[in-house]
């Protein structure tokens, strides 16, 4: 959770912005059942009065309310009613308080006036004749009033509410109130005062799905870049370090899966305890003496959950290192499709794949199992719980206690809690999988490159637009990382500007290693690597592979067109530049016979041009970039012979100023280079020309005995 914490705090302000609407929803959903506990208890049962203290009243009805009132409770009375012309008592309060202040001191009176008036049998004619004639006092009257206060009290202030709703109401009409219009009007205003919060709570739940979309994708597509930006800036160390199939997975499934949960986050997660603790608050608000079925329900769910996820999580973690796997063997088999069909080896690596994804399939299966047993226990928990209130709540409503409207509120409470922590359980099954590619997201972004720019690097400094390319190797020893011995030792040797250096060995010697050393690709172990006397790794990576004009070993083209190909480069890349590169490395001929010319399609990886079009097309990309080096990393391999001279000979007349590293397996490639360095097992165990090499070094003269006819080596010549 944590990792997920960090990505998103970027983005606080947005977030602010999320949890303030899902408070504004969260207490429109929670006002609408308490609005619908008004319907059916004050619209409908009560025919739209919702106080105990009536509006309008005789000047009869009032005196017999003040029997049972003590002399300060008349003077409140008195306070906010007065008696019109028309003979009527009115309320001149409208303020809640006040007429809640009514409401507590009429209650009882009005419940023990109307059922004196209900029995017919004159107690209250005759109480009012005792009490005039002083033959009951004041505290007498009282007295009894205090006697039914307690037995009603028993019931609560429901059976007051009902009973004295119903005298109000007898009231209204015998003064000449339209109750019917009463209640139509109060259920008018309720209806339309829930359709207010209702639509007000949409569009707060429109705009906070729409804004937590937006964070998911900002977040994806911060994502995204960070990691981006780190792969490329890593060296072939941390390269080597993780798999290209488990970039690719990081790259899109695990952050993909950190968009899901932030979707979800701050659409249902951030919700869930809000509209929770709301509910729990207008739960207790309602006194219906149920609370305790909240509490079982909520100990029930959250040990649900957290056994199913105690046994789920451990799965989830293993699920990404099969994702990884099964994109793994699908890289290699899909990448090696030509290999696999030359070796009839098709079923056996429909077997690998069926292996990987079964291995893959039977970890979700496990997972999903697990999790399918929550929706049913959630289910049933909330029909459970819906069945107890209603068990429960018709025994409050038959003894008085509860309301119907009530009971509906509170089972509409009930059930918001409970889908609360329903929605907290789906997440709970996506956070464990997210929270994991978080990490595996975070170890890529944390991870370090081993080759960086030193603190004062040169990067604009003038001494580099002057450099002539004399690079040298001194005393370079080279391991790689986890290794025990040296890949490369005690490397010694000078390239000059205007002249060819050729490296050339056994396979495995380390050729390539060394020609990767250049661009820093890899830093030596030990000693160093100079331009013009300047140590590389004191130059920035920028400049110094603006320097380098590098060839791979497997010619890399990518999706466009030839031009964008050739003038990879950028802008400095002019037409001229790109012709004339296209002239030297000996492309003009496919080039030109195609309808389209340099606009001619490229697909992804160079698949619709040939191996040896692929490479010339490498070449020429370096060419126009007109570096001070050139580093050819046995790029001529695919070219057949007639080409590759003509290709030698054109790169000789044209880049007769710059240094030219050539590594190459075969001896017809670099008969004529300035300077011949043969390795093995890394260590330099020849360096000349050809012809001195054939007479003083051992391993060349293998390698040359192995590649040129008896005629060659004796002419010296290919």
């Amino acid at each position: 959770m944590g990792k997920l914490f960090k990505y998103w705090k970027e983005h606080i302000g947005i977030i602010l912005v999320i949890i303030a609407l899902l408070v504004v929803q969260a207490y429109c959903d929670l006002a609408l059942p308490s609005y619908t506990s008004d319907i059916v208890d004050v619209g409908i049962t009560n025919g739209g009065i919702e106080n105990v203290a009536p509006e309008k009243m005789s000047a009869e009805t009032y005196e017999n309310i003040c029997l049972f009132l003590s002399d300060d409770e008349i003077e409140v009375v008195n306070k906010y009613y007065k008696l019109n012309d028309k003979g009527i008592y009115k309320l001149t309060t409208d303020n809640q308080k006040n007429i809640d202040k009514l409401n507590d001191i009429l209650g009882i009176p009005i419940v023990m006036i109307s059922g004196m008036e209900s029995k017919q049998d004159g107690s209250l004619e005759q109480m009012k004749a005792a009490y005039a004639a002083g033959m009951m006092s004041k505290e007498d009257i009282l007295a009894q009033r205090k006697a039914a206060e307690d037995k009603i009290g028993e019931y609560g202030d429901t059976m007051i509410s009902s009973q004295a709703t119903v005298f109000v109401k007898a009231e209204y009409k015998k003064v000449g109130v339209n109750t019917d219009k009463i209640q139509t009007n109060y259920l008018i205003k309720k209806g339309l005062t829930m359709l207010g919060y209702a639509v007000i709570g949409m569009i707060a739940s429109i705009f906070a799905g729409l804004l937590a979309s937006i964070l998911a994708a900002r977040v994806g597509m911060t994502l995204r870049n960070n990691v981006f930006k780190r792969v490329v800036s890593y060296s072939n160390t941390e390269m080597d370090k993780f798999s290209t199939a488990s970039l690719i997975t990081r790259s899109t499934n695990d952050i993909q899966q950190v968009q899901m949960v932030t979707v979800m986050m701050f659409r249902m997660v951030m919700y869930a305890p809000v509209l929770a603790i709301g509910g729990i608050v207008k739960v207790l608000k309602t006194d219906t003496g149920l609370d305790w079925i909240i509490v079982l329900a909520v100990i029930v769910i959250v040990g649900t959950v957290l056994i199913l996820m105690s046994i789920a999580l451990p799965k989830f973690k293993i699920m990404q290192k099969l994702m990884d796997k099964l994109n793994l063997v699908s890289r290699e088999i899909l990448t090696g499709v030509l290999v696999i069909r030359a070796f009839s080896r098709e079923k056996k690596e429909e077997e690998r794949f069926e292996d990987a994804n079964k291995d893959l399939m039977s970890t979700q299966l496990f997972t999903n199992r697990v999790m399918t047993f929550m929706m049913p226990i959630m289910m049933f928990i909330m029909n459970a719980i819906t069945v107890l209130i209603v068990w429960m709540g018709a025994k409050g409503i038959d003894n008085g206690r509860l309301q119907v409207g009530d009971m509906m509120a509170f089972i509409t409470y009930a059930m918001q809690i409970i889908m609360s922590f329903l929605m907290l359980t789906m997440i709970s099954i996506m956070l464990p999988r997210a929270g994991v590619a978080a990490a595996r997201i975070d170890e890529i972004i944390e991870t370090e490159p081993t080759i960086h720019n030193a603190d004062n690097c040169i990067e604009n400094d003038k001494k580099l637009d002057n450099l002539k390319g004399v690079l040298s190797f001194n005393n370079v020893n080279f391991k790689y990382p986890g290794a025990d011995e040296n890949a490369l030792e005690g490397l010694n040797f000078t390239a000059e500007p205007g002249k060819t250096t050729a490296i050339i060995g056994s396979t495995g010697c380390g050729k390539s290693t060394l020609i990767h050393l250049i661009p820093r690709f890899y830093d030596v172990s030990d000693g160093s690597i100079t331009i013009d006397g300047v140590d590389i790794r004191d130059i920035s990576q920028h400049k110094l592979r603006d320097l380098i004009g590098f060839v791979p070993q497997k010619g890399v083209l990518f999706s466009g067109d030839i031009e964008s190909n050739i003038k990879f480069a950028g802008d400095k890349v002019s037409d001229d530049d790109m012709k004339l590169a296209a002239e030297i490395s000996q492309s003009l001929e496919f080039i030109d016979s195609k309808t389209d010319k340099y606009k001619s399609e490229i697909t992804q990886g160079g698949t619709n041009v040939s191996g040896g079009q692929k490479q010339r097309l490498s070449i020429a990309r370096a060419i126009a970039k007109r570096p001070q080096i050139f580093l050819f990393d046995d790029s001529f391999s695919a070219l057949d012979y007639k080409t590759d001279v003509v290709l030698r000979k054109a790169l000789n007349q044209n880049l007769s100023n710059s240094t030219i590293i050539i590594v190459a397996q075969r001896i017809s490639t670099i008969l004529h280079a300035d300077q011949l360095i043969v390795l093995d097992d890394g260590k330099i165990v020849g360096k000349g020309t050809h012809e001195e090499l054939l007479a003083s070094c051992e391993a060349y003269q293998e390698i040359a005995k192995s590649q040129l006819s008896e005629k060659e080596l004796k002419g010296g010549n290919a």
